[in-house]
């Protein structure tokens, strides 16, 4: 997130990045957005901190610039209304996902045969044909973060897994690559997103202050 709040002359190509990755996240048509109660916490977050603070703050900007002379040369009310376009922008974005959200608590009881099956929200242990092991967490398309090895549940090494237990074999197949996986284990626990945060670079954070000599 905090590449779209980098005050540069290069914001718009940072709004063709976060559009990018917005289309990247789309929802397949017909397709249920599943998403952790954590990772929704999160959305819902970024939202309110747009709407309620950064949008206002950039629009304070805008205004402040359009008395500024001549607003075709006035870089800051160019840079503002194209933040206000992003802001808009992903707003609506983040409302069509919490809109659509469908969440699943991991650390909701599960009974028989479905507490040892992979589906979403399940971390899974498993070792590949040279014995190395690795545990991912399935989680939703917005919730993805490979550094915590947490995967799509949508992804070809989370379709692999679905519906296998402990014991099971099963073949990934992902691009360039087919794989066999063995199953060591499944739980359902907590799944610890990364909760939003202000970003650095934003309108709405508090501003530095220069250090005055003496």
């Amino acid at each position: 997130m905090s590449k779209a709040f980098t005050r540069e002359s290069d914001a718009g190509g940072n709004e063709d990045d976060r559009a990018a990755e917005e289309t990247a996240h789309a929802q397949p048509v017909g397709v249920k957005n599943y998403i952790t109660p954590s990772g929704l916490q999160r959305l819902t977050d970024e939202r309110r901190f747009l709407l309620t603070r950064e949008r206002r703050a950039v629009t304070a900007v805008v205004a402040w610039a359009a008395g500024n002379g001549d607003r075709s040369e006035n870089a800051d009310y160019q840079y503002g209304k194209r933040r206000l376009r992003e802001i808009d922008r992903r707003i609506r974005f983040l409302t069509k996902r919490i809109d659509a959200a469908e969440v699943v608590d991991p650390e909701a009881p599960r009974g028989g045969r479905a507490a040892a099956r992979v589906f979403f929200g399940a971390t899974v242990r498993y070792a590949n044909a040279a014995g190395t092991e690795r545990t991912v967490s399935v989680v939703g398309l917005d919730e993805v973060d490979l550094d915590r090895d947490h995967i799509s549940w949508m992804s070809p090494l989370a379709r692999a897994l679905m519906k296998s237990g402990p014991g099971d074999r099963v073949v990934l197949h992902a691009p360039g690559m087919t794989e066999k996986l063995q199953i060591l284990e499944v739980r359902y626990k907590r799944i610890s997103v990364e909760p939003f945060s202000e970003p650095p670079g934003a309108e709405a954070a508090p501003k530095t202050r220069p250090r005055t000599g003496g």
